[in-house]
């Protein structure tokens, strides 16, 4: 999965005109938050009226051959390398002068992993609610949908920071207002304002992250992006795991709502400013 992830949008980037190519990290990123949001919602909508497990691992398999099959269809140009010296050293793997960005990514999913992981037990246990993560997921699509939308336009022009930023501030009440108001309106109203922040903020940052490294760098530069989050999602799961059992899931929530908030004065204390004094081309 790393793999895949990391070459799949290091290809994407690759054959998108220079003009357009903030654009189209917003739109490329939106299919793959399409996948993530749907497939939950899917999921657990299968297992209701199937109760097979099995049923759902076999279709996963299916949508995976799928997109193998999808892939096989690219035909993309060799490109030489020229005075390769094998080394180990770590900006080959990551993008070193990326850190600030990267540890504000580490934040935001961070969140995303304890509140996407828990949410269903969460409802059932604390709510009563059966049924309700399948709409919480629809809505946290459709906020994914529409913000990726709205800014890819932003990101044409330019306005790379300025997506950012409006997405971490909305991320980061969507958080709160899950952890604050635990009725039925908060739990779906977060959905949709966090999806709305996460369709900003997320192609804006690999748009950052592209930005500041030269084209030979582009795939080290997605690696650093997609292994902060990953970081952050796994860190979410353990320690939002350690805190709904040692406290409660309010506890949980309101840990994630903390590091997120972190994660966003991170952003505007530092790490906005260093991308804009280390963006190639100015």
């Amino acid at each position: 999965m790393g793999a895949t992830t990391v070459a799949n949008s290091t290809v994407a980037i690759d054959v998108l005109p220079s003009c357009r190519r903030a654009e189209g990290i917003g739109y490329y990123g939106l299919s793959n938050n399409l996948g993530t949001a749907i497939a939950p919602t899917i999921g657990m909508l299968i297992y209701q009226w199937t109760a097979s497990y099995g049923l759902i691992f076999l279709l996963s398999f299916l949508a995976a051959g799928i997109g193998f099959a999808i892939n096989s269809t690219l035909k993309l140009k060799p490109r030489p390398v020229e005075n390769f010296h094998f080394s180990l050293s770590l900006d080959r793997f990551l993008l070193l002068k990326g850190w600030p960005e990267a540890l504000c990514m580490i934040c935001y999913s961070f969140s995303y992993g304890v509140v996407s992981t828990y949410i269903a037990i969460y409802a059932k246990q604390e709510m009563g609610m059966t049924t309700g993560t399948g709409l919480f997921f629809t809505l946290l699509c459709i906020g994914l949908m529409s913000s990726r939308l709205i800014g890819a336009r932003g990101l044409q022009k330019g306005r790379i920071a300025e997506n950012a930023s409006h997405g971490v501030l909305t991320s980061a009440v969507g958080y709160l207002v899950f952890a604050a108001f635990p009725g039925v309106w908060g739990f779906y109203g977060a959905a949709l304002i966090v999806g709305l922040g996460n369709g900003h903020m997320f192609p804006a940052f690999q748009t950052m992250f592209i930005s500041m490294a030269p084209a030979s760098q582009r795939g080290t530069a997605n690696s650093t992006l997609l292994t902060a989050w990953d970081t952050g999602f796994g860190l979410g799961i353990i320690l939002g795991g350690l805190a709904a059992e040692f406290f409660s899931y309010s506890a949980a929530f309101w840990l994630a709502w903390i590091i997120n908030l972190a994660g966003a004065v991170l952003f505007f204390a530092y790490a906005r400013s260093h991308f804009l004094a280390n963006r190639i081309g100015g």
